[in-house]
């Protein structure tokens, strides 16, 4: 199912990877179905209004060659998008995520996000009694300084210890995604099917 490149083994994108869009055109359809399999894995609510996708080698690829896609800028773009989204592919010891922020109404969604500044700070992973705090993805924007108005959209890495990676494995007892937020607070219980294709993939 997944694409085999040796940098994905090595945990990151490179040129080499893309594909020319005549060629990611005879494939597209079946990635994109493979996409909509991995998010009912990697996709999870967490209370009203977040939602937290994990990502995986095979996310961020398919994010460049839609970028490549809808831009068309050829050659000349792919450093750009491999520059934005390679970061995000997990390293072999961390999980990475998107989290969004989700309310329907623009003028209610204006006003939750800021109830909740600095949310970057409360959201964590918890698995084997330990508590593995989100750190931001570098230089994307979070909280605005100037009025504490949250971004709906965060970039996170969770940095796991050695210990922390074995009680992943492990599957037993409990792994949680925790927002504690005093203004959202929040927790999701990650299934035993979606911990263990994070293993696989991530670990």
């Amino acid at each position: 199912m997944d694409c085999k490149h040796m940098s994905r083994e090595n945990r990151s994108i490179t040129a080499a990877d893309i594909m020319p869009l005549d060629q990611y055109e005879t494939i597209r359809a079946d990635k994109r179905q493979e996409a909509i399999l991995r998010k009912k894995l990697t996709r999870l609510a967490v209370g009203p209004n977040a939602t937290i996708m994990f990502e995986t080698w095979d996310s961020m690829w398919l994010q460049i060659q839609e970028m490549l896609r809808i831009e068309k800028g050829g050659e000349a773009q792919v450093p750009d998008e491999i520059a934005a989204y390679d970061p995000m592919v997990p390293k072999g010891s961390e999980l990475t995520a998107t989290l969004l922020f989700e309310v329907a109404d623009p003028v209610k969604r204006d006003a939750f996000l800021r109830t909740i500044g600095g949310v970057e700070d409360h959201i964590a992973l918890q698995v084997g009694g330990e508590t593995i705090r989100a750190r931001p993805e570098g230089d994307v924007e979070r909280t605005r300084e100037s009025d504490g108005k949250a971004s709906a959209v965060h970039f996170l890495h969770f940095d796991f210890t050695p210990s922390a990676i074995a009680a992943w494995k492990s599957g037993e007892g409990q792994a949680m995604v925790v927002i504690d937020h005093p203004n959202y607070g929040h927790a999701a219980l990650i299934g035993a099917d979606a911990r263990s294709y994070l293993a696989r993939e991530c670990f």
